[in-house]
């Protein structure tokens, strides 16, 4: 199984704007989720076109299972 964090935060200027993670651990927390959004936004290391992430919008763990086959 492959896991992925999407991670949606608010802007200055008032836009949603997405940040994805991929390889992540399947037994991720609320409070680690949490944490880390709270750190990404006091850090203020990602600039967008609307600004700067100033809240949190919303946040996602997916699973994905991929079924690989060999063909000839």
């Amino acid at each position: 199984m492959e896991y992925s964090l999407s991670m949606t935060f608010l802007t200055e200027g008032g836009e949603k704007n997405t940040l994805s993670i991929s390889g992540i651990k399947p037994a991720l927390t609320k409070e680690e989720i949490n944490s880390l959004m709270d750190t990404i936004i006091a850090k203020n290391i990602f600039k967008t076109n609307s600004g700067d992430f100033i809240k949190k919008s919303g946040a996602q763990l997916t699973q994905r299972q991929v079924t690989k086959f060999e063909v000839a």
